[in-house]
């Protein structure tokens, strides 16, 4: 059963007060609330002077959680903001995955930890042989998400890592492609609940929906946001908030807003039927721009469903892979797609980590989850879904840029779709089928 969305700023604080965490968890179906201020960031240039911003005017808490993580360049700055942060009696909260952070020396750890920032390792790997012998280690912490006071959140796909460095490529010359949103208002609460959810695992290895639980008893921590709820004119039609005082500028900065999340727990599927929902209601076109792309037989099936009643779909993949065999997963799709009439461009400008979906320039998805096996039933995934004309054309402005500096891939030749297409797709799904498998997962994908 679909919990309704309050009508009224009243209506709204009596819902969060009987919980927002059914809500928004337990339904397992993206939960919008109005009344939030979102603001895209392209890149980590944009990213991180942000970051820094809000951890030098921080004054209780900060909340981070990131799976790559670095200690070279512009990422050095961002933990240098959190030290300073922390030294100054900020409370801050600091959880990387094992994996992500495995190649970072301890003794960096021990500097930010001297500093104050309280560190936790999720699922830490000690040895090659883990990964083999436990299930559980190939189900990593895949989000990037940051809370700083309560009220003001970072959600993307952008880890703690210089745009122009990658772990196996070194420097580079031009910076990855990608992005995170920047928001305050009712919808920062479950991104709130779920990084301090991931630190108290990792920290103390309980289940980690049981602090969603102690969070939302504690009436203290949700006194902020009982106040932002009243103050947002929440759900309210625009103009019925111009009406309330808000002149035209600011009611248009109010958007209605989804934090998802991916788990394996309730929400082993909420971003991914968040998606295929919002395909198969697209009316005049869909953009996926994403680096891994091996997407389950529903969600394929919705793209071309989409593409044959004539809207324009288009894809924006690697050009410049940085995994071989993610991109050579990506393109024994190709023809399937391109036959019902898909655009499939390629990024040729820079390494592509973007994870965004666009869909008839009123709905956008940013987060960490790409459209491939390990996102979609493995690894936890953090998303914000936002239902706005104004912040999806900003989106569309961006990926218009982006998609200048891409290549289309056309259809491939006659001769190569008899015996080259079926060879490489049924290898790639034979070893997605026994990767699934040794991690754990049974389910059809």
């Amino acid at each position: 059963m679909t919990t309704p969305e309050p009508s009224s700023p009243h209506d709204a604080l009596s819902a969060f007060k009987e919980g927002i965490g059914q809500a928004w968890y337990a339904q397992r179906r993206p939960f919008f609330w109005g009344g939030n201020k979102v603001n895209l960031l392209r890149g980590s240039t944009a990213y991180f002077p942000a970051l820094i911003k809000a951890f030098d005017e921080a004054y209780t808490s900060i909340w981070l959680a990131s799976y790559l993580t670095s200690e070279v360049g512009q990422a050095h700055e961002v933990m240098q903001a959190m030290g300073r942060a922390a030294q100054r009696g900020v409370k801050v909260h600091f959880v990387v995955d094992g994996i992500g952070s495995a190649h970072i020396h301890s003794s960096y750890w021990s500097s930010l930890k001297k500093q104050g920032v309280q560190l936790e390792i999720y699922r830490p790997v000690g040895a090659w042989w883990q990964l083999i012998m436990d299930a559980k280690q190939w189900r990593r912490m895949h989000v990037k998400i940051c809370v700083v006071d309560e009220k003001l959140a970072f959600v993307g796909g952008i880890n703690l890592i210089d745009d122009l460095y990658d772990l196996d490529h070194g420097w580079s010359t031009k910076p990855r492609l990608d992005y995170a949103v920047q928001f305050t208002g009712p919808t920062a609460l479950p991104a709130l609940q779920t990084v301090r959810a991931l630190w108290t695992r990792a920290s103390i290895g309980r289940d980690w929906r049981d602090d969603l639980v102690e969070l939302l008893s504690n009436p203290n921590r949700l006194k902020h946001f009982k106040q932002l709820l009243q103050t947002a004119r929440l759900q309210l039609p625009k103009a019925e908030r111009i009406k309330q005082g808000m002149n035209a500028q600011q009611a248009q900065e109010l958007a209605q807003a989804a934090f998802v999340l991916r788990d394996n727990l309730l929400q082993r599927r909420t971003i991914e039927k968040a998606a295929e929902r919002a395909i198969q209601k697209a009316q005049s076109s869909i953009d996926i721009i994403t680096p891994y792309f091996y997407p389950g037989r529903s969600l394929r099936k919705a793209l071309k469903h989409a593409a044959s009643r004539g809207v324009q779909v288009r894809l924006l993949l690697q050009g410049r892979p940085d995994y071989k065999f993610a991109a050579l997963a990506a393109r024994v799709l190709y023809q399937e797609l391109q036959t019902h009439g898909i655009q499939i461009f390629e990024y040729q400008a820079a390494l592509l980590h973007a994870k965004v979906l666009c869909i008839d320039k009123k709905w956008a998805s940013v987060g960490s989850s790409n459209l491939d096996p390990m996102s979609m039933v493995m690894n936890l995934e953090a998303n914000i879904i936002v239902r706005d004309h104004a912040f999806a054309q900003a989106i569309d402005n961006a990926l218009a840029e982006d998609f200048s500096h891409s290549k289309e891939i056309t259809a491939q030749s006659p001769r190569q779709r008899i015996w080259h297409a079926t060879i490489s797709r049924s290898m790639i799904a034979w070893i997605a089928k026994a990767y699934l498998r040794l991690a754990g997962i049974a389910r059809r994908y």
